[in-house]
């Protein structure tokens, strides 16, 4: 699949903190493989792994009009990426993509970390 990331909303950790402090609904999607989901995940997330099914997405997503913010581990982790343009061309209509790109972020939003 051809990626065009730049036509993807990209969120900052700032603005991700602060839907995830609002309440408001957003559906948090973790695109790492369920082990990782496991360790930590950030709450109220939800894992579906880059790689699944459209199907799979289908089920899991059902509404193509709800914000869905993906997420990855780090900068250079492809997942949440692939994901996001793979949702786009699924029709989902509110999509960002989310990813921690330094350690100063990983360290400033480890709070927000969940383990399972």
């Amino acid at each position: 699949m051809q990626q065009n990331l730049s036509l993807l909303r990209q969120v900052d950790p700032e603005t991700l903190k602060q839907r995830i402090d609002s309440q408001e609904p957003v559906v948090l999607v973790e695109a790492l493989p369920e082990t990782y989901y496991q360790q930590k995940h950030l709450p109220g997330a939800i894992n579906l792994p880059h790689d699944v099914s459209d199907e799979v997405i289908s089920k899991v997503l059902p509404a193509k009009q709800a914000e869905i913010i993906v997420y990855c581990a780090s900068g250079p982790c492809p997942n949440s990426g692939i994901l996001a343009q793979r949702l786009v061309h699924l029709g989902y209509q509110n999509v960002s993509d989310f990813q921690r790109r330094d350690a100063r972020v990983k360290s400033q939003y480890s709070i927000i970390w969940l383990p399972s």
